[in-house]
């Protein structure tokens, strides 16, 4: 069935409830941002495969709202599918609250389904609908209704990671967790978000693909700890760990009746940008609430000295990888029939020859020429173009390993180059150094560093429209929070101890796209009269292609950077290559 199908199905439905609108997230009840394939409705709608967008369809007309990142490919995957492409971020294009209130008249239903938004996002769209008197429907979930064919919620096992690894015991974090719960007077801490139960709990899993996670919801009390959890996902020694410890488990499908029943004089602690509106709605009106950001956020992304020791070890290992890629690429180009799904199965395979190895950390963006253009491109084997020695290709990669999770994108110069698209890699990579350069004082944000990635660009009048960093997590999602680095302030500081990406870019539609990403730990520099300081040190360890560089566009300390840079390159990686692999390192990691 197409796309239209489907929403002939969905309105047909609607009109039967009389729904005169439904909004489709891009969630999961977890909010999640990578889904399991259960939880894929607005793909299965719209044919729309991007991590992140908002359907929504009316009985006349339907628009699918995203961001830069995808608006090639959601224009390619739309065609002729009946739903508008309305582009975020543009000038005039209107938020979907607003384009609903446009499109509907006073007494009219939006429907949505209440698991799939935040508790904050659900008021402002209710808040906005009202406005026009428009009501907002939170139980409506009508993928029960109309999916047929849904996947089954996956059930494969979880399995515990050793404190060598990530730094802590699971009873510590519990430990600690209670006594912020007790300073903020909280009896019940209610968590939905799985790679925060994931790190309480020092397990992982594989229900959604790039993510070590496992679907569950965990209640802490003041001396209780409840797990909701498919009990096919635990082995028998873990199950009598967990009752040793006193944690109790309870079915998955058995959260929501749980809290319904919660005590009425019970004080809840919920983050309502990571707890889904439904929870909300189904905890006792009488009980009294604490709405915080998640105490677990801040925690989980400054990285205790194990885990950012385990973090260099994985940087080897996927640096290793890289090269033996780099290298293989260097040598097949050309000679060998190649094509951008292809070298995406080429790169995995030298990463599974790691130890601990657990697969790749993100669908990897593999674009040639073009294709390179598209922010978050996603190749298949039907549609990948061949390539060629000539031109740009871009690669942006990662690895999950038990020691961490990388995330990093190289663009490589495949044959000669124009003297202008050197010129454009050139204020790439100066903008990628400017911000690794970056010394700051303590309390500076995101928002504060971001234009050191974009200086470059915008002296030459040029620019990328996404955000320049984001936060990784230790052997869980690659994209974490609450840090970022973009234009827009979400009033975070960046911390000691936690990790970020480092990815400015440039693309030119139609013809190529450059990115450069390292990740970054922040650690401290000084202190002064005038205050601490801090700065950034950069984990990844892989080349950067000299032959895509303009060098006199770089001034003296940029090239001290690069040499420094490719000087811990080589001596972090060549002990672990082969010799012909080393040699090709020696030369591309050679002075500017």
């Amino acid at each position: 069935m197409s796309a239209a199908d489907h929403l002939f199905k969905l309105r047909s439905y609607m009109a039967t409830l009389g729904v005169d609108a439904y909004v489709v997230t891009s969630s999961d009840p977890h909010l999640s941002e990578y889904l399991a394939d259960h939880w894929k409705f607005r793909n299965w709608l719209s044919g729309f495969t991007g991590s992140a967008g908002t359907l929504v369809v009316t009985q006349e007309e339907a628009g699918l709202w995203t961001d830069s990142r995808y608006f090639l490919q959601a224009e390619q995957q739309l065609d002729d599918s009946g739903i508008e492409l309305f582009r975020m971020g543009e000038k005039d294009t209107p938020a979907y609250e607003e384009w609903l209130n446009l499109q509907l008249y006073p007494g009219c239903v939006v429907g949505i389904n209440g698991k799939t938004i935040t508790v904050n996002a659900y008021r402002t769209l209710a808040k906005t609908l009202k406005k026009a008197d428009i009501r907002l429907d939170g139980k409506l979930f009508l993928e029960d209704e109309i999916w047929e064919g849904r996947p089954l919620i996956p059930e494969e096992g979880i399995f515990e990671l050793s404190a060598d690894y990530c730094g802590m015991e699971r009873s510590d974090k519990i430990e600690l967790i209670r006594d912020i719960m007790k300073s903020k007077g909280a009896t019940h801490y209610v968590i939905a978000a799985l790679d925060e139960i994931a790190w309480i709990l020092n397990f992982r899993g594989k229900d959604v693909s790039y993510n070590p996670v496992f679907h569950s919801y965990l209640i802490i009390t003041e001396n209780q700890i409840n797990l909701f959890i498919d009990p096919h996902k635990l082995t028998s020694s873990i199950g009598k760990q967990l009752a040793k410890e006193g944690i109790k488990v309870y079915l998955y499908d058995d959260f929501y009746e749980f809290i319904k029943d919660m005590l009425q004089d019970s004080i809840i602690l919920i983050d309502p940008d990571r707890v889904n509106s439904s929870i909300f709605s189904y905890l006792p009106s009488q009980s009294a609430k604490i709405e915080i950001e998640s105490l677990i956020t801040q925690l989980k992304a400054r990285k205790n000295p194990v885990e950012i020791e385990n973090f260099r070890k994985a940087m080897i290992k996927d640096g290793v990888a890289m090269v033996n890629f780099l290298y293989w690429l260097d040598n097949a180009i050309g000679k060998e029939s190649l094509n951008e799904y292809t070298l995406t199965k080429k790169l995995r395979s030298f990463r599974k020859k790691q130890a601990n190895y657990q697969g790749d950390s993100f669908s990897t963006i593999s674009g040639y020429g073009a294709n390179g253009a598209i922010v978050h491109y996603s190749v298949n084997k039907e549609s990948a173009l061949e390539v060629k020695p000539e031109g740009f290709y871009l690669i942006d990669s990662g690895g999950q390993y038990l020691e961490g999770t990388t995330d990093l994108t190289r663009t490589i110069a495949l044959g000669a180059l124009s003297e202008d698209e050197k010129k454009d890699f050139t204020l790439v990579l100066k903008g990628h150094i400017a911000l690794d350069k970056a010394i700051f004082p303590k309390g500076t944000r995101g928002v504060h560093l971001d234009i050191l990635a974009r200086q470059a660009l915008w002296s030459a009048g040029l620019n990328y429209g996404h955000g320049t960093g984001h936060g990784v997590g230790h052997f869980l999602n690659v994209h974490e929070g609450p840090q970022s680095i973009r234009p827009q302030d979400n009033g975070v500081e960046i911390k000691e101890g936690m990790i970020t990406s480092n990815e400015p870019g440039l693309y030119r539609t139609g013809k190529y796209g450059i990115r450069i990403e390292n990740l970054i730990l922040c650690e401290n520099d000084q202190k002064t009269e005038f205050g601490e300081f801090l700065k950034f040190e950069t984990l990844t360890l892989c080349p950067i292609d000299l032959r895509a560089i303009k060098v006199d566009l770089l001034t003296s300390e940029e090239k001290e950077w690069l040499n420094n840079y490719h000087q811990k390159v080589r001596l972090a990686l060549e002990k672990h290559l082969e010799e012909d692999e080393k040699q090709w390192l020696v030369k591309s990691t050679e002075r500017v």
